[in-house]
């Protein structure tokens, strides 16, 4: 692992420096990686399941442990293929009479979770918070600094592409990213991050040196990866909004990550890797 400077950079990808500096296009995952407004969706999202499993019966550690791992291990996927993955397990335990469709979990867990997120959202609306302050730091200059210099930026999420398209307006990121917004749709899979990195490279007739994804889940990561694009962690402290987060340092690592940031502090030099300078 090489580290830069005060540690704002961690290249994992062996020989990775010779693959830089050829970047036109872009695809930034959203929650965790560009916005905060789901900061603790994992802490949402585990009580749903477990409760969805075990129903009025006592949570057994095994299976708080499977949901944790799944969890973490599915960061950055759609939604409603997480909840699929709970009503599997649901039926799989055996411990409800009446499980729900995985549509309805998502229902229960979105109703949750939603309360925080509209909350942030009017804050921002009403002027009490910054816009940058619902976003890791140094993200909003990083991403105009890409966008100046002529990199076609795409925005992609699990989360359902018109919540995802509302919090980009009202973080005032949506202009930015010229290339596409895609949300997640229940009824088609075309949004997934798999699907939207591969008609990149194929409509654009890409190299991998010429796509960078930027992410904090292990989905884009390993996606990036299976196709060649150059990958960039991003593993921070989501309440603070900068600084590490080890424990997605390592997520991110399995996943095959070349290049992690804590934060977007040091946005001028990570530019200086990839794209050319302006002028």
């Amino acid at each position: 692992m090489i580290m830069h400077g005060e540690d704002w950079l961690r290249m994992l990808t062996p020989g990775i420096e010779s693959r830089l500096g050829r970047i036109r296009h872009a695809l930034f995952d959203f929650d965790g990686t560009v916005s905060v407004m789901r900061e603790g969706w994992e802490g949402v999202m585990l009580p749903v399941m477990l409760a969805s499993i075990c129903g009025t019966q006592p949570v057994q550690p095994e299976i708080e442990a499977e949901v944790r791992e799944y969890i973490d291990h599915s960061t950055g996927t759609l939604t409603i293929q997480q909840m699929e993955w709970l009503a599997q397990a649901v039926r799989r335990y055996g411990m409800v009479k009446n499980p729900l469709t995985a549509a309805q979990y998502k229902a229960v867990y979105l109703e949750r979770l939603m309360v925080r997120v509209r909350d942030r959202i009017d804050s921002v609306k009403q002027g009490k918070v910054k816009p940058e302050e619902m976003m890791l730091a140094g993200a909003a200059d990083f991403i105009k600094g890409l966008w100046s210099r002529g990199v076609i930026l795409y925005l992609a999420s699990g989360t359902d592409h018109q919540d995802m398209l509302n919090e980009a307006t009202v973080l005032g990121m949506a202009p930015y990213f010229t290339g596409g917004i895609y949300g997640a749709l229940d009824q088609s899979e075309a949004n997934g991050k798999e699907r939207v990195i591969q008609r990149i490279l194929d409509e654009h007739h890409l190299a991998g040196d010429e796509l960078l994804v930027v992410g904090d889940g292990p989905v884009e990561i390993r996606e990036a990866k299976a196709r060649g694009a150059i990958s960039l962690g991003v593993a921070s402290d989501e309440i603070a909004r900068s600084g590490w987060n080890q424990h997605k340092v390592q997520r991110l690592a399995r996943a095959g990550v070349d290049l992690i940031v804590p934060d977007f502090t040091h946005g001028e030099d990570l530019l200086g890797l990839f794209v050319s300078p302006l002028g």
